[in-house]
């Protein structure tokens, strides 16, 4: 098992489930049939959960681990996006209201590490962000299901995603003092 400078082991198997969405993400882009696709989602679904169950059942949890789940869950839903827009089943104005969250949370990364009078904080998951990427993976299979709730469901996500990025925003807000 590979080990971080802090003795913190690097290999994990939650690390490794989260890690998993990388190569789904990939997949999810060399297939255009529609039952592979479900799969995958499914797949990709299973793991989100069971990346952070396995954390905490067996006391792996780990920043290095808080950091690799969010970003496999960006990559994953980023493929998807792109798979999508490629096979014209979404819009890029749909992929882009889909990913609005997903682009203000880099937005506000850069933000949060560049200006110097924010004391650093820790970021963590919040109710919202939770339910932005599982509505994203409902919006996933409306869009191989049934093709004519896709705008509404990406209306939907991008409703709850204004409403993330908001939250995120007033969150590090307050727990941010100026120097």
């Amino acid at each position: 098992m590979t080990r971080a400078s802090n003795g913190t082991a690097l290999v994990t198997l939650p690390n490794l489930v989260s890690t998993s969405r990388v190569v789904l993400g990939f997949g999810f882009l060399v297939t255009e049939a529609v039952m592979p696709r479900l799969a995958l989602i499914a797949i990709a679904s299973l793991t989100d959960f069971l990346d952070g169950w396995l954390a905490r059942r067996t006391q792996a949890s780990s920043r290095l681990g808080a950091l690799v789940d969010p970003v496999a869950d960006r990559f994953f839903a980023l493929c998807v996006v792109i798979g999508f827009v490629a096979s014209a089943q979404l819009s890029v104005w749909q992929a882009v209201a889909l990913m609005f969250r997903d682009l203000m949370s880099i937005v506000g990364w850069f933000v949060a590490r560049n200006v110097s009078w924010l004391r650093p904080i820790t970021f963590k998951a919040r109710l919202l962000g939770k339910a932005v990427t599982g509505l994203q993976l409902a919006t996933f299979l409306v869009v191989l299901l049934w093709p004519a709730a896709t705008d509404g469901m990406v209306w939907v996500v991008f409703g709850v995603g204004v409403a993330a990025t908001i939250d995120y925003t007033l969150m590090l807000w307050r727990e941010r003092v100026r120097r």
